[in-house]
């Protein structure tokens, strides 16, 4: 297999921390996934899992990269002690955002770890809802469909 290809902005925090010209407390490195204490949490062991591609959006960076990233976070929410199955008790998110905004604020693609053991700490969420209108949706469901087949 050959090496993977690496894209990297200089400018970049995220590309220097990959390349250690910035300290990190990193955490898990593969040849694709680059992951991290974050410096600046929202709850004790708050991670970032970076690929090792620089691509500000999630549609920019390879496949590959991102297969690898899901393994990488799973063995990180066990290591921070999330081992317990069921949906009660402590839990975590994952969160990805891509676009001003959307909330992104470095334009390399990162995934946040987030553990949330109480109700005060980590991500606090609102989910802002609507009524479905049915015919809306079925519409938007066909040109969707139209689209991926596109692809």
């Amino acid at each position: 297999m050959s090496a993977p290809a690496v894209a990297h902005d200089a400018a970049c925090i995220f590309c220097k921390i990959i390349k250690g010209e910035i300290p990190s407390f990193k955490l898990i490195e593969t040849p694709l996934t680059f992951s991290f204490l974050d410096i600046q949490p929202t709850a004790e062991a708050h991670a970032l899992i970076i690929p090792k591609y620089h691509g500000a959006k999630l549609h920019n960076v390879p496949d590959e990269y991102l297969a690898d990233i899901l393994p990488v976070t799973k063995k990180l929410v066990k290591a921070i002690g999330f081992d317990v199955d069921g949906p009660e008790g402590e839990g975590y998110n994952i969160l990805q955002n891509n676009g001003r905004i959307a909330h992104q604020v470095v334009d390399h693609v990162h995934f946040h770890l987030i553990p949330k053991r109480d109700e005060k700490t980590g991500l606090i969420v609102g989910w802002p809802t609507e009524e479905t209108d049915f015919e809306k949706l079925g519409a938007l469901h066909k040109k969707i469909l139209a689209n991926l087949e596109k692809q």
